[in-house]
């Protein structure tokens, strides 16, 4: 079995590359995360280091949390066994540090691995990569800050669209919505994502924290309308609960702050992988993938 690392590289640039390994999708495993934080601490320690590019080995980005964690939890009931990643990791570790990050997407970033990038100041992409929040469909909502930064950067409609119906889109799509700063091609990614690093590190491009932002968010009369006009449509899923309370964590985003809606997202993540319904999908998700493994 491979074993989960995290490695950093700094260049004569001062851009420091930080890069994910966990095969075969660059699954976010305690040791994963646990190295993100050794090596993002490094990185802001070192004065030969002025910016910060977030990738992931083998032509993939992550595809997220691993879900393994969801059983032993699921089985224990012992909810300190899930990392804190959304406020300890995401914001504090990432956004809200002294030296910008720009994340370097290929393959796919999806749930956890998205979330990350997210949290990023900016997102580079090659044009295939597939982006999505999938949680829904194993029960939970994304829980390390998706559902407020995704309405920040698309636009509230298209966010719900993408955690409900779990469906991921493509950078090229992302690039259109706001998702993604830029698109590159592979062979190109990590210089250009080095060279938007720098250039935010030295004031030539802007510094954004996504959880910082509202220019996409419509006004809050019309975010509840809309809100609403999905509540109903949810209703005709019984038996879905993650679907209602994915809306309550992206209102009280939309109305109370960013920050308070992290909170509120991560109480409601924690709730749901316990329930009844999570355990039902977590289970269905193994079992496919074992069926999958012997055909």
């Amino acid at each position: 079995m491979s074993k989960a690392t995290v490695s950093m590289k700094i260049g004569s640039d001062g851009v420091a590359i930080i890069t994910m390994s966990n095969p075969p999708v660059n699954a976010l495993a305690p040791a994963v995360i646990a190295g993100l934080k050794e090596k993002y601490a490094e990185a802001m320690s070192r004065r030969d280091v002025k910016a910060i590019v977030l990738t992931g080995e083998s032509g993939k980005f992550s595809g997220g949390f691993d879900i393994s964690v969801f059983i032993e939890v699921q089985k224990t009931g012992d909810l300190s066994v899930l990392p804190d990643v959304s406020v300890d990791l995401v914001m504090k570790t990432i956004e809200d540090a002294e030296k910008p990050s720009v994340a370097a997407i290929h393959g796919l970033a999806l749930g956890g691995g998205l979330e990350l990038a997210m949290g990023c100041h900016a997102r580079i992409s090659t044009p295939d990569a597939l982006l999505g929040l999938p949680e829904l469909s194993l029960g939970v909502i994304p829980g390390f800050g998706g559902t407020q930064r995704l309405p920040r950067l698309v636009g509230l409609q298209k966010a719900i669209e993408m955690m409900l119906l779990s469906k991921p889109i493509k950078a090229k799509e992302g690039y259109g919505n706001g998702l993604v700063d830029t698109i590159a091609p592979s062979e190109e990614l990590l210089t250009v994502a080095r060279r938007w690093a720098l250039e935010i590190a030295e004031g030539r491009k802007a510094w954004r924290k996504t959880l910082d932002r509202t220019d996409r968010l419509s006004a809050l009369y019309e975010t509840r309308q809309k809100l609403y006009a999905f509540r109903k449509d949810a209703e005709r899923t019984p038996n879905m609960p993650q679907n209602q309370l994915c809306l309550d964590a992206i209102e009280e985003g939309v109305v109370h702050g960013g920050y308070a809606g992290v909170l509120k997202e991560s109480r409601i993540f924690k709730e749901l992988v316990l329930s009844s319904t999570s355990k039902s999908l977590v289970h269905v998700f193994f079992a496919l993938r074992a069926t999958s493994k012997q055909t």
